[in-house]
């Protein structure tokens, strides 16, 4: 930065000012997700209100992944201090992925549900290349992977399921976000057969 100049002003670095309202702040972390997805190609959308478990859906048409958006301004000792839960702890396929921001360091963390199942909180360490979630470090590439189509399909009609393959039984319960919207399409897609 040069003499003179503040983080405000400086082009190189974003620095936000801090926002006091958890809430807020919450709100703006969203909004900067769904801006940063954007930057690297990523589709996203914020599905109404806010009674789901997860933030956004990242995604088209077939191939959707959900993540449950997080920010922290923690750092006790040795690294940011993030909160991965609600009141109480998030059930298993409540969402596919993490997307944790560590605002001072202008750091996002793209963790799978997996890694942190069951956690209250997770320790980020942006200034060591040796943590133990540094893989997942700016991992924008995990989301794209998530949700990429079969290489040689170009659109929807290739992901549909032949009828004769749908189970004539009750189906389990879907076990991840992917699983319940593709049991919602065959849902929809079995009443438009008998309704017309």
């Amino acid at each position: 930065m040069s003499k003179g100049s503040s983080p405000r002003t400086d082009p190189t670095r974003r620095k936000p000012d801090m926002i006091e309202n958890k809430k807020q702040r919450g709100e703006w972390a969203e909004s900067l997700f769904m801006a940063r997805a954007h930057e690297r190609g990523l589709p996203v959308s914020k599905p109404w209100g806010d009674s789901c478990p997860y933030d956004f859906v990242v995604g088209t048409t077939g191939r959707f992944v959900s993540v449950q958006v997080k920010s922290t301004l923690s750092r006790p000792v040795s690294g940011y201090m993030c909160t991965v839960q609600a009141h109480r702890p998030y059930p298993a396929g409540s969402f596919d992925f993490v997307a944790a921001y560590i605002i001072p360091a202008d750091t996002w963390y793209i963790l799978p549900a997996a890694f942190i199942q069951g956690m209250k909180v997770v320790t980020l360490q942006p200034d060591s290349p040796n943590s133990k979630y540094e893989p997942y470090r700016e991992a924008w590439h995990l989301l794209r992977e998530a949700i990429a189509v079969e290489e040689g399909t170009d659109d929807a009609s290739d992901l549909k399921v032949p009828a004769e393959a749908e189970p004539a039984e009750p189906e389990r319960l879907p076990r991840n976000a992917l699983e319940r919207m593709e049991a919602s399409f065959r849902f929809m897609k079995r009443r438009l057969e008998v309704d017309p």
